[in-house]
């Protein structure tokens, strides 16, 4: 993970040349309703209690595919193989039963800063909600502020709130997008989401090299071509520049 200011330099952390080219690949904003399935904007109404990802009904589950695949629940390899799926989901589905309010933990400040804020890198993990694989790729989250910036470590924590639930790319990255505007009441918020998928690549088409590409503008950046060159500038920069 890396973080760029306007007037900072680059990090030097991976961040793939396709987003040079990322113009080309804006998702065009439907509105928030019909994006998030009648959820509220930011997709929170989907928070659920954590003891409901501990409920014996995953197990009962887990063990019903592995009769139905004509496996024994009982041999030693898979005797706790259901324990530990459950146990697996709570984990990578804790998007779910994160609490917004104490996520963000009074980390709003006032600062007198107008300029770019980047988050370059920031790794995601996420289940693919169509097969149940996942997908895993990079996030790079900006905004501008007005008159109030985030906490450095809240945006990889956001991204991780929703990357971890059951998700598709695109409302992935609309619904960070969606949080940081509700939050913070920025000028503008860009994200961009490169992503390798599973489901793509071990069963279906089985492209191992296939990559998703999705953005996501909000306010100037939306009309400020200068400021999309500027952002694009920051991603396209190659992974062996130096920070310092």
């Amino acid at each position: 993970m890396k973080t760029i200011g306007t007037n900072g330099k680059n990090g030097s952390t991976r961040a793939s040349e396709v987003f040079a080219s990322a113009e080309l690949l804006e998702l065009e904003s439907e509105p928030a309703a019909a994006r998030l399935n009648g959820n509220s904007v930011s997709g929170l109404s989907l928070h659920i209690d954590p003891e409901t990802l501990s409920n014996q009904r995953i197990e009962n589950a887990v063990r019903d595919i592995l009769l139905s695949v004509g496996e024994d629940p009982e041999r030693d390899g898979l005797r706790n193989t259901p324990l530990r799926v459950r146990k697996m989901y709570r984990e990578v589905l804790s998007g779910y039963t994160t609490d917004p309010v104490a996520l963000i933990n009074g980390a709003l400040f006032d600062v007198d800063y107008s300029e770019l804020v980047l988050v370059r890198d920031i790794e995601l993990q996420s289940l693919c909600e169509h097969h149940l694989l996942p997908f895993l790729g990079r996030a790079h989250v900006a905004y501008l502020p007005d008159r109030k910036v985030l906490g450095l470590s809240k945006i990889p924590r956001i991204v991780d709130m929703f990357s971890k639930r059951l998700q598709v790319q695109e409302r992935l990255t609309a619904q960070i997008a969606d949080f940081l505007e509700e939050t913070l009441r920025p000028r503008g918020v860009a994200v961009v989401i490169e992503a390798a998928h599973l489901c793509a690549t071990m069963r279906g088409v089985k492209k191992a090299d296939a990559r998703m590409v999705t953005r996501t503008l909000r306010g100037e950046f939306q009309t400020d071509a200068e400021l999309r060159r500027e952002l694009m500038a920051h991603l396209s920069r190659p992974a062996t520049q130096e920070l310092f």
